[in-house]
This record gives C-alpha cells, sequence and structure tokens, in this order.
C-alpha cells in the first residue's frame, strides 16, 4: 500500500515539474505563415502528381519551348565493350536506364548515344571539339 503512496507523490512531482516547461514550449513556437507562394521558375509544379489514382502516368503539356530545350547534348562517353558505359550528358553523367530530360538511355556506342522517349528513338552523337 505504501508503494501507491510513494508512486502517486513521484507522478505528482513530476507533473509539477514538466506541465510549465510544456506549456513554455508551446508559447515559444514560431508562428506559421500564411501565404506559401511556389515560383515554378520554367519547370513542372512538383506537387501536381504524376500518376492517376489507377496507376497510370501522365502525358504532361509541352509547349514549342519545352520542346526546343529538350535538345540532349553528348559532351562525352566512357565506353567499355566488356562493361558498364557512362556518358555525359547535359552536364549529367548518365547510364544505360537513367533518365534525362525525359528521355531514358537505351544505348552508349562509342560515338553516339540511344536515348528512348514515348517509343521513338533518337541518336544523338558525341559532339566533337572544334
Amino acid at each position: 500500500m505504501s508503494y501507491l503512496y510513494v508512486g502517486f507523490a513521484i507522478a505528482a512531482v513530476l507533473f509539477c515539474f514538466l506541465a510549465p516547461a510544456a506549456s513554455l514550449a508551446k508559447d515559444q513556437r514560431p508562428k506559421p505563415q500564411d501565404d506559401y507562394v511556389y515560383d515554378v521558375g520554367g519547370k513542372r509544379d512538383p506537387f501536381i502528381p504524376l500518376l492517376t489514382a489507377d496507376g497510370r502516368f501522365l502525358q504532361l503539356e509541352r509547349s514549342p519551348e519545352e520542346e526546343e530545350e529538350s535538345q540532349l547534348k553528348v559532351e562525352g562517353i566512357i565506353y567499355d565493350k566488356y562493361g558498364l558505359s557512362y556518358a555525359i550528358v547535359d552536364s549529367s553523367v548518365v547510364k544505360v536506364g537513367d533518365i534525362i530530360a525525359d528521355y531514358q538511355v537505351l544505348k552508349i556506342e562509342e560515338n553516339k548515344v540511344a536515348f528512348i522517349r514515348e517509343g521513338q528513338i533518337k541518336d544523338v552523337f558525341l559532339q566533337k571539339e572544334d
């Protein structure tokens, strides 16, 4: 029976010390901002889902400027006919299977990279330095 009283006493003491600290922390929290503005900066809004409820991929509308911007430039190739090859495309290092600018890397050869998008294959040759 005395253990029960000791337990209540400890709980009361802890409550007296912890309750003011909890209310103090609540008052010191920063107030949330009411207005959030997202600047898309010419890119896709990340808050718009890319998949439908049944799991199908949505095809986004492309403006002529976006189509022109999606031109790929192969800047370098590290080719290994027995292993894994890499390419530098638009300042990014990619390998077969990677996706860049809505294109998937299909094949990397000694002097070109094959990309695929929406069933269309596009070969881009390595740019030679002048």
